[in-house]
């Protein structure tokens, strides 16, 4: 069974961090790319990054690059993204997906919310 368990959101002020993590099983990272999407309220949901721990690339929505970094942890089967400088616009429900850009499978997502 799999299953992509988000955590590490919350409230933060703008440009402060926060590292959010997915710990997936029933499958490994090296079997399938690892993503973060979000979904901002009244917006589609959007990719944001992109890791494949099988050949080490990485994507990231030109929204994010500079300030954002994917990275994957194979020991714990886990894929984190950390977060810095965020800005209200980063603020989203932001889901983990097992494969990349159309995930087969999907976490519950959790808030991420960037305010003063």
């Amino acid at each position: 069974q799999v299953r992509l368990v988000e955590s590490g959101g919350g409230l933060v002020q703008p440009g402060e961090s926060l590292r959010l993590s997915c710990a997936v099983s029933g499958f490994t990272l090296d079997d399938r790319a690892v993503g973060w999407y979000r979904q901002a309220p009244g917006k589609e949901r959007e990719g944001v990054s992109c890791i494949s721990t099988y050949d080490g690339n990485t994507y990231y929505a030109d929204s994010v690059k500079d300030r954002f970094t994917i990275s994957g942890d194979k020991a714990k089967n886990t894929v984190y993204l950390q977060m810095n400088n965020l800005s209200p616009e980063d603020t989203a429900v932001y889901y983990c997906g097992g494969g990349c850009p159309n995930p087969e499978y999907w976490g519950q997502g959790i808030q991420v919310t960037v305010s003063s």
